[in-house]
């Protein structure tokens, strides 16, 4: 008869074993990013933020596509995301942290939308994502799901920054490198929850080439018919306005996602 250990890891379906450990690392070793952000409305951001977390002193929505090849968990497989993360402030009664909220995440591959949602906590769904393009300089990727797209993403005008804009980005992001989500996991009958909390989950990032532009993004208004399990979410996004847009970015560099001595935990 099967029995579990609680000194081991597992998914569903459990009863046939741990899950399998025998990655080196939790390095993404060839990564390709876009980045672009946008200024929005405070209060409508506001709106889908559970306390304790509150919109930061400046209402930012970061879009991030990341074509991820060469990962060791996935014994060199790729797969592909776009997340969706906010500008917010954590005020819980022990932790008090500045850094993004991830509001949705969509990935083209089933493995690590299960063990993010399960095991992180973050809020991942599935869409097709194809790897991105590159024609006359400009890079677009994009998304869709049930043959219907959600949007695209796009960064033209690309240069090298200069030493006074890398730091000022790296300043920005002094103290402010956490990603956050909210793990919620229903009740069988689904009204109400089994867990609900919210996560940090960290990660670090070497570059090999970062460029700068200009970004654009172009949310897609979806019907039921269409999108009927996602419509929702991607017309409150749509809904969200852009006020301004922020300077963009592409890089090309590596992620590990099982940071030494840093392991993913439940914010109180």
């Amino acid at each position: 008869m099967f029995k579990f250990d609680p000194y081991q890891q597992y998914m569903m379906p459990a009863h046939f074993g741990p899950r399998n450990r025998k990655a080196p690392s939790g390095w993404y070793h060839n990564v390709t990013s876009m980045v672009v952000s946008y200024r929005t409305d405070r209060e409508k951001l506001s709106a889908y933020l559970p306390e304790p977390f509150e919109v930061a002193e400046d209402p930012i929505i970061t879009i991030v596509y990341s074509c991820n090849k060469e990962v060791d968990w996935l014994a060199g497989h790729g797969y592909n995301l776009i997340g969706v993360n906010a500008s917010v402030v954590f005020n819980g009664a022990v932790d008090r942290l500045e850094g993004f909220y991830t509001l949705v995440m969509w990935e083209n591959l089933a493995d690590p939308i299960l063990t993010g949602r399960e095991v992180q906590g973050i809020p991942k769904i599935y869409a097709d994502i194809p790897d991105h393009s590159v024609i006359g300089g400009v890079f677009r990727a994009k998304a869709s799901h049930f043959s219907s797209p959600i949007m695209e993403m796009s960064i033209t005008d690309l240069y090298y920054p200069s030493l006074a804009e890398l730091k000022e980005r790296q300043d920005f992001m002094e103290g402010r490198d956490n990603w956050m989500g909210w793990k919620y996991i229903a009740n069988p009958d689904g009204f109400g929850s089994m867990v609900s909390e919210p996560t940090l989950f960290p990660a670090e990032t070497k570059y090999k080439a970062l460029q700068m532009g200009t970004g654009s993004i172009n949310w897609e208004s979806l019907t039921w018919e269409q999108n009927p399990t996602q419509y929702h979410i991607v017309n409150a996004l749509a809904e969200l306005p852009i006020v301004e847009y922020l300077p963009a970015i592409v890089t090309q560099g590596s992620t590990n996602l099982a940071v030494e001595g840093v392991p993913v935990r439940a914010l109180k």
